[in-house]
């Protein structure tokens, strides 16, 4: 059975390439709320299980992420 923090991984990478696949086919667009939010999501699930796992370099590239994530949702809250 999986640990709970890699699950958590597990749903932050489908996030991640969810967002892609459906901003790649024009389903969404880069500058809605919900490509931001799969994307933050996606970084937060993945920080999760990498730092259980003491890997910290996807923790670094996706704490990254999840900055530029979030000032992509509040670009879109502001206008």
């Amino acid at each position: 059975m999986k640990q709970p923090k890699e699950i958590i991984g597990w749903i932050g990478v489908l996030f991640i390439l969810l967002a892609y696949t459906l901003t790649t086919f024009g389903i969404i667009q880069p500058h809605q709320l919900v490509y931001g939010f799969l994307n933050l999501f996606g970084d937060i699930g993945i920080i999760v299980s990498s730092y259980g796992k003491r890997d910290f370099q996807p923790v670094f590239l996706n704490v990254v992420w999840l900055i530029v994530a979030t000032a992509g949702i509040c670009k879109s809250l502001l206008g």
